[in-house]
């Protein structure tokens, strides 16, 4: 007895949902460039104001002591917590993110959807509007005292051990697996937001909460948070920029290999039943084609979010 084969390519839902949101995407950044941008940098500011906010949580619980020690630990968790909610505004302010977009090329690159230029084109002009969304925040906040005291000194901190990577070959490598790990996370949960089987807003919110929980409170590595870091600090206290952009450019390859290859070029060969069509002699769907009997009003169509 043969099973469904929509049972053995259970992800087809997420294929096709990938493939509609990079036609949006490409269109837009092609035919809408400047409105484009506007939706990148928007996720450039949302990222620099919740990144911000994360370190500000972790200064105030450091403040605080209980029986000689800090609740340091406790506010690393709170503010990762409220860092996870950028995701989460990201998404549903239809913002353009890179490391996301990262999936999204990849899996219409292997479907023939895409070409190489066009793909480089969007991820190119998303993380463009990723950095001035970035510099746009980093200069607000040079001009602000949001960030004077001891939160000024968490960012601080946090940059020299982030540049403290370029320093070895092990550091390095230490690098691009916490990148690689940060956007497998992102994507992962982005994956589970495009794939269907998650009806309620609500949970889509915490899948993508607790995936940014993870990369902040394990300290791993995104490539357009640290940009917009960078940013806020160098603006305030300098920044080798040899070293900043080192790490960025080693982080970007890390979590193109994490969200497109892991998750993005993955996913696709593993959903991609157009060899088992053939070999029983049936006609190959399109790929952007949904299961059939699907009926699903959650995910819009016109979906470029993220």
């Amino acid at each position: 007895m043969n099973a469904d084969h929509t049972r053995l390519f259970p992800g087809k839902l997420f294929i096709s949902t990938a493939l509609e949101a990079l036609e949006t995407k490409t269109t837009m950044s092609a035919q809408l460039t400047r409105r484009y941008l506007q939706r990148a940098a928007m996720a450039g500011i949302l990222i620099g104001v919740f990144y911000a906010t994360n370190y500000a949580v972790i200064a105030a619980f450091d403040a605080v002591s209980v029986d000689g020690t800090t609740l340091r630990t406790l506010g690393r968790a709170a503010g990762a917590l409220a860092f996870g909610w950028a995701l989460v505004f990201i998404y549903y302010t239809k913002s353009e993110l890179l490391t996301s977009n990262m999936m999204i090329v990849t899996v219409g690159r292997y479907h023939r959807r895409t070409t190489v230029w066009n793909a480089l084109r969007l991820l190119g002009l998303c993380f463009a509007g990723n950095l001035i969304g970035g510099a746009v925040i980093a200069v607000l906040l040079r001009f602000s005292t949001l960030l004077d005291g001891a939160a000024a000194v968490e960012m601080q901190a946090s940059v020299d051990h982030k540049l403290e990577y370029m320093a070895t070959a092990a550091g390095w490598g230490d690098l691009m697996v916490r990148a690689i790990l940060c956007n497998f996370l992102i994507n992962l949960a982005m994956l589970l937001v495009y794939n269907g089987l998650i009806k309620d807003d609500l949970t889509r919110s915490l899948a993508m909460i607790m995936s940014v929980f993870i990369f902040a409170f394990l300290g791993l590595e995104h490539s357009v948070a640290n940009t917009v870091l960078f940013a806020i600090v160098g603006l305030r206290e300098g920044i080798d920029v040899g070293l900043a952009a080192g790490n960025v450019g080693l982080a970007l390859v890390g979590n193109f290999i994490g969200g497109g290859l892991l998750i993005g070029l993955y996913y696709a060969y593993v959903n991609d039943d157009a060899s088992y069509l053939r070999r029983r002699g049936l006609s190959e769907p399109p790929a952007d084609a949904p299961p059939p009997g699907h009926r699903d009003a959650s995910l819009p169509a016109d979906d470029a979010r993220g």
